[in-house]
């Protein structure tokens, strides 16, 4: 699966780059009769126009739904399963934290871990994206499509401006994520309950949660290959004990570190090398 599935990530133009991380494209040419099931672990919302493919997600134990074409997926405090039937292809687009009030008037903590119909938070405009990705030839004319799209919802929250704070503690969190949440707070220039209260309507998630999947992503992404860290990076990122280290694993990935190597979980790893290739573009 992962030999045929293609990614490609774009950053956003200059404008749009206080409010979007990256856009990024997903294709993979498979059977018609394939099924790929998978999980997510989201650090920011995101928005899919799912182009192509049978898509759902667990919406309850043992219960699947869909919503839509143009999805939008709140960020992930523990694993959020989906799979696709037949090959797929998929465009969409990373929200940055410290931009989230400026496209979303609603706290972020009121959709995180969740999966919705864009329409539901964007109206009308969702369709419209939708149909102008649809239509494009390439990769560069669906960038455009989503950019058009997200400058047209910018406009409605005039004037909008990324929060600074959250955007101090983006990179934090990229960069620091054994860090302890008073000495965060002292940087960004918060208290410990300013901080709490500020990520959890940004991230979605309060600091500690932020911080402890930064964690683990950061181990996940060195397991797949994607970074080489230091040995006083790694050593900063090793758990307490292997029993710390399976919790962690489990509660993340619902797998054990052994099984979690050795699994193949293209759309989490797709996800995990957008990340590291935004890493250090703050």
């Amino acid at each position: 699966m992962g030999e045929v599935m293609l990614s490609r990530t774009y950053r956003p133009s200059a404008d749009l780059a206080p409010y979007i991380r990256r856009f990024y494209v997903f294709e993979a040419p498979l059977p018609e009769n394939a099924i790929v099931e998978d999980f997510l672990l989201a650090e920011t919302a995101f928005v899919r126009c799912l182009l192509r493919g049978d898509w759902s997600a667990e919406t309850g134990p043992g219960e699947w739904g869909t919503a839509g074409k143009t999805v939008f997926f709140g960020a992930n405090s523990q694993p959020f399963k989906v799979r696709v039937k037949g090959g797929f292809a998929v465009t969409g687009f990373a929200i940055r934290p410290s931009g989230w009030h400026a496209l979303f008037p609603e706290s972020h903590q009121t959709v995180a871990d969740k999966m919705l119909p864009l329409q539901q938070l964007w109206g009308v405009l969702a369709d419209i994206m939708f149909d102008d990705v649809a239509k494009a030839e390439d990769d560069a004319g669906q960038l455009q499509a989503m950019e058009n799209a997200i400058r047209k919802r910018l406009a409605l929250f005039q004037p909008c401006e990324a929060d600074r704070q959250m955007a101090q503690f983006e990179i934090i969190a990229r960069t620091d994520s054994t860090i302890r949440i008073e000495e965060a707070a002292s940087q960004v220039g918060l208290s410990a309950r300013q901080l709490e209260r500020r990520c959890l309507a940004a991230f979605g998630l309060t600091p500690k949660a932020i911080l402890r999947r930064s964690r683990f992503l950061d181990s996940a992404t060195a397991m797949r290959g994607f970074s080489s860290p230091t040995e006083l990076e790694l050593g900063a990122l090793r758990y307490y004990d292997q029993s710390h280290m399976n919790r962690e694993f489990r509660r993340y990935t619902g797998m054990t570190p052994k099984v979690f190597a050795e699994a193949v979980t293209p759309l989490q790893t797709a996800g995990l090398k957008l990340r590291e290739e935004s890493r250090y573009e703050d």
